[in-house]
């Protein structure tokens, strides 16, 4: 009743799993990782042990293949489940129970292991692997694109209802408490594969930092656009004066901001920059704030985009 993909960024080391089926919330149940550790897709009649269970193995040092043999081996409703694992190291493995409901199966590539159940055919697994090791996005886009590959071939015989995708990265995650760098469900929904790469572009949007050297400097022109933009938004100089606003939390909080101050000008001063912040915390931008006098584009196409 489900297909997923458990993988390894060979780039990064980054842990992730995408899992699309015609089940409810199907997040709450089949993915498990773990920075630094691996990654378990547990599914069918699935033993959620299996997640924290195998997780702990292989911080113990075992590797994907002991790990999927040790979990199988241990349980007496093995024949009914089906699970993949990816260790730290890019080893793979994938298991499915003699009992697991046509058509099912799994397949393992470098850093990746792909299953399903109750699917149209072995070719949806086939979608999995072949799409993530094709490459060419970002490993999170990519899961995303395996998982939509494989629907296009027919993915969950029954229908669809439920996407979700999960990637750890150590320190990744909000504020870098935690490993969670992308964390995202879709319980219920009659395209849930699409809407889950929608939510993945707002993530990437809202957490998503710039680089240095993608900054755009905020000269008399740009700053001219800002203060007409932000204005017409209800920010302004006088408006944050006043006191009690989000900007005065993220000033206390001492947050990141990328980039080095540059001096902007009598066009842009320390007023309109407070308008600016601001704004960007009213729209949860504020992983995106920038050093004064410089603005990620990301945040001038949204700002642009409240105008339209």
């Amino acid at each position: 009743m489900t297909f997923s993909i458990v993988a390894r960024d060979p780039l990064t080391g980054d842990l992730g799993i995408a899992v699309a089926s015609k089940f409810l919330a199907v997040g709450a149940v089949v993915p498990h990782a773990r920075a630094g550790v691996g990654a378990v897709a547990t599914q069918a009649l699935a033993n959620v042990s299996f997640g924290p269970d195998g997780l702990a193995m292989l911080e113990s040092g075992a590797d994907a293949s002991s790990v999927t043999r040790r979990l199988a081996e241990g349980d007496d409703g093995r024949t009914r489940r089906q699970f993949g694992v990816v260790d730290a190291a890019g080893g793979s493995a994938t298991y499915t129970g003699t009992e697991c409901l046509d058509w099912a199966g799994g397949r393992t590539a470098d850093g990746a292991a792909g299953q399903g159940n109750i699917l149209t055919g072995p070719d949806v697994v086939d979608a999995l692997i072949d799409t993530f090791g094709a490459g060419g996005r970002p490993f999170p886009e990519l899961l995303v694109a395996a998982l939509r590959a494989a629907d296009e071939l027919g993915g969950d015989r029954r229908g669809r209802q439920s996407a979700a995708l999960l990637v750890v990265r150590q320190g990744g995650g909000y504020g870098g408490g935690n490993d969670r760098w992308i964390d995202l469900r879709v319980d219920d929904h009659g395209d849930p594969i699409d809407e889950l790469a929608r939510l993945l572009a707002l993530n990437r949007l809202y957490m998503g930092r710039p680089r240095p050297e993608d900054l755009l400097p905020i000269d008399a022109e740009l700053a001219g656009e800002l203060r007409q933009s932000l204005a017409a938004a209800g920010y302004t100089p006088q408006s944050v004066a006043r006191g009690g606003g989000l900007a005065e939390l993220v000033d206390a909080a001492a947050a990141t901001v990328t980039g080095e101050p540059r001096v902007a000008g009598d066009d842009w001063d320390a007023g309109w920059e407070a308008a600016l912040v601001e704004w960007m915390s009213v729209e949860n931008l504020e992983e995106r704030m920038a050093a004064h006098g410089w603005i990620d584009p990301r945040v001038l196409e949204h700002l642009r985009g409240h105008r339209a």
